[in-house]
């Protein structure tokens, strides 16, 4: 006779986990608490020794503006002393304004920008 070999009862069953929910991120309604930057107006400022191809150049590369709008606003800010050259938030402003004082430093000019509030 063969001796039969006792199996071990199945009684170990497999869990099964469902899938969890995936994170939703809901973005919070604005409210008093979150604002954004406030507009700030960049303003240039003429002087006599920074050349006008340069003011071009940094209005173009640094502020984004066209050949003809550069150019615009070089030349009211040569003939009145200042001129608007844009809008912008806050910290957006004073980086430009920085990079532009930057790279007027850097070429030896003293091109200046300023900020103010809208």
């Amino acid at each position: 006779m063969r001796a039969e070999v006792e199996r071990p009862k199945e009684t170990d069953t497999e869990e099964v986990i469902a899938p969890q929910k995936p994170e939703v991120w809901e973005e919070a309604a604005p409210d008093s608490e979150t604002q954004l930057d406030p507009p700030y107006n960049v303003i240039i400022h003429n002087d006599d020794y920074t050349p006008m191809d340069f003011v071009v150049q940094v209005l173009r590369s640094v502020f984004g503006l066209s050949r003809a709008d550069a150019e615009v606003v070089m030349l009211t800010a040569h003939f009145t002393g200042l001129a608007y050259v844009m809008t912008l938030g806050y910290e957006e402003a004073k980086y430009r304004v920085g990079k532009a004082h930057g790279l007027a430093r850097a070429a030896g000019y003293p091109l200046t920008f300023t900020i103010e509030p809208e």
